[in-house]
């Protein structure tokens, strides 16, 4: 097992024309020993290029990767004792399972008995049956063939396991499988696994960390759950969680006493803007900035129907048509027109909703961000 440290890691690659393109910039990260990673954000933010340079398949620009203590720029990667799965499983065709399990072993003069020792474990710890040790890969599923990529990458025993999207490819059923089997394998093994993905509910399932990267930068670091309930920009806010957060366009404005937030609403709608009262903690927060641009969030949940509550705080009650209506089973997705801006909420499937019906909903300003319009950071 290893920590891995990125010191100021910048990344330029030359494009064809000779311009500069830039895959990451000022990037500092340590990684415990023994600690589970995710790099997320949408295609094209850095991701996989942080972890081939990890790897040693790229060389940064400026900056240094430290591997257990030891400076690992310009060290070829069958020397950094790690193990990468990628996602195209990447396994060689001609070669049987076994076969292909053990030649990265044989190549560094593994006994066989050693070899068979740690196959035969992988292959039990990933919950393959020995028969399958003599078929090549073309005839096994792409589940089956990802679990043997990932137990050829376990017989190694690396200081650290590198994944780079490896579910992408398979379909939502053997994803969550897959996902659930890896995680278990970490809390098995506690050896350090860097993982790369663009789907949000992985990184949330998965990671003791999240990174959340854009534009070949840092957003945000932290537990999903904090990551969640207390994103540091917009960006981060909209990007984790599904459906995303809700984000309103308003003012701050003072009356009856109180500070509320009041929704932009210079389009005619066949509903009102919103005008929702903050809660006591909120507006001594914003007593400052009455009268100021703001962008608050919230998130589906957060949302009630006032029919189905006893007592709803009347000064959050606003109205929205119901547009689309999306049941998942154990709960059901509702899309507003709320004044000119879609609003997603999250309901009880016993919750009886008709499309084009207009409903009071109560939303739960206690757990409202607010975000800064122009910088997209969160204020409070």
């Amino acid at each position: 097992m290893a920590e891995i440290k990125l010191e100021h890691i910048r990344k330029v690659y030359n494009g064809q024309r000779g311009d500069e393109q830039l895959a990451l910039e000022d990037f500092s990260l340590t990684i415990p020993d023994g600690e589970f990673v995710v790099l997320v954000g949408p295609s094209g933010c850095g991701k996989s290029t942080t972890l081939r340079i990890i790897a040693g398949l790229e060389e940064p620009s400026a900056g240094k990767v430290w591997i257990d203590g030891k400076c690992a720029n310009g060290t070829p990667p069958k020397d950094r004792n790690l193990s990468m799965v990628f996602q195209n499983y990447a396994l060689y065709p001609h070669m049987t399972v076994y076969e292909n399990m053990a030649f990265g072993l044989a190549l560094r003069n593994v006994p066989e008995s050693e070899i068979k020792k740690r196959i035969t474990e992988a292959m039990s710890a990933l919950g393959l049956p020995s028969e399958m040790l003599d078929r090549q890969p073309s005839s096994l599923s792409g589940g089956q063939q990802q679990r043997v990529a990932v137990g050829r990458a376990i017989v190694r025993q690396p200081s650290a396991f590198l994944f780079d999207e490896p579910l992408s490819n398979l379909d939502a059923k053997m994803r969550v499988q897959l996902r659930t089997e890896i995680a278990k394998l970490h809390t098995r093994l506690r050896t350090t696994m860097v993982y790369v993905t663009h789907d949000q509910l992985e990184a949330m399932t998965m990671g003791d960390r999240l990174i959340v990267m854009r534009d070949g930068r840092i957003q945000q670091v932290d537990d999903p759950m904090s990551i969640y309930s207390s994103p540091d920009n917009m960006f981060v806010a909209g990007f984790i969680g599904h459906p995303s957060m809700n984000f309103f366009k308003g003012v701050l404005t003072a009356k009856k006493g109180f500070l509320y937030f009041v929704q932009d609403g210079t389009e005619q709608s066949a509903t009102p803007p919103i005008s929702l009262r903050l809660p006591d903690e909120k507006a001594r927060a914003f007593a400052s900035r009455e009268g100021q641009p703001i962008i608050m969030g919230l998130r589906p949940e957060h949302f009630q129907d006032k029919l189905y509550m006893k007592d709803p705080d009347t000064e959050s009650v606003f109205e929205a048509i119901v547009e689309v209506i999306e049941p998942m089973g154990s709960e059901t997705y509702l899309y507003l027109d709320v004044a000119r801006t879609t609003c997603v909420v999250r309901s009880r499937p016993q919750n009886r909703v008709d499309v084009n019906r207009k409903i009071e909903w109560v939303a739960e300003m206690k757990n409202a961000l607010f975000f800064n319009p122009t910088s997209g950071d969160r204020v409070f």
